[in-house]
């Protein structure tokens, strides 16, 4: 059997914290956007796919503190029973930071799999605590959310990405 050739990597820049800090308060604005009729399909947690993109990224920069207090930012947001989603982002982080360099060593179709177990655990610990709390429970669709965002994990890779591919050098033309 012949050995395929892997394309070389690409170095990329050095993130800014700026540029994490913006990512974050976007997706915290996306998670508050009052979504309503159709649009309610496209709902997925964004901040749990950002601290999930972050902790894999860039483990030393993102992490538990910055789970922890979107959570609670969320709860607060949400009205819900305070802890709930910072429990679970917390979590999330801690599972992402553990697997973020097998995460990094696969292609992008086996990381889909990797991001739907963990957003999927994520949704289970915060409706665990929901039904612990007396609620019902919401049904199966509880957990599309959970796949829209799997099936987002590649564009926003490349989308995060963009910003930190090095210029051509016009020099080595």
């Amino acid at each position: 059997m012949e050995a395929r050739a892997r394309p070389p990597q690409l170095i990329l820049l050095p993130v800014r914290p700026a540029f994490i800090v913006v990512t974050l308060a976007l997706a915290l604005a996306l998670n508050l956007l009052p979504w309503s009729g159709v649009w309610i399909l496209l709902k997925t947690d964004f901040v749990a796919l950002a601290v999930l993109y972050w902790c894999v990224d860039q483990p030393r920069r993102v992490g538990f503190f910055t789970a922890w207090t979107l959570g609670l930012v969320m709860d607060v947001a949400n009205g819900a029973l305070f802890g709930q989603h910072a429990l679970a982002y917390s979590v999330l982080a801690f599972a992402a930071i553990v697997l973020h360099r097998r995460i990094q060593s696969f292609p992008m179709k086996h990381q889909f799999w990797h991001v739907l177990a963990l957003l999927l655990l994520n949704q289970l610990i915060v409706l665990g605590l929901r039904l612990a709390n007396g609620a019902q429970f919401p049904g199966i669709a509880y957990f599309f959310p959970a796949l829209l965002g799997a099936i987002l994990w590649a564009p926003l890779c490349a989308l995060m990405r963009t910003p930190r591919i090095p210029k051509s050098d016009p020099d080595q033309i």
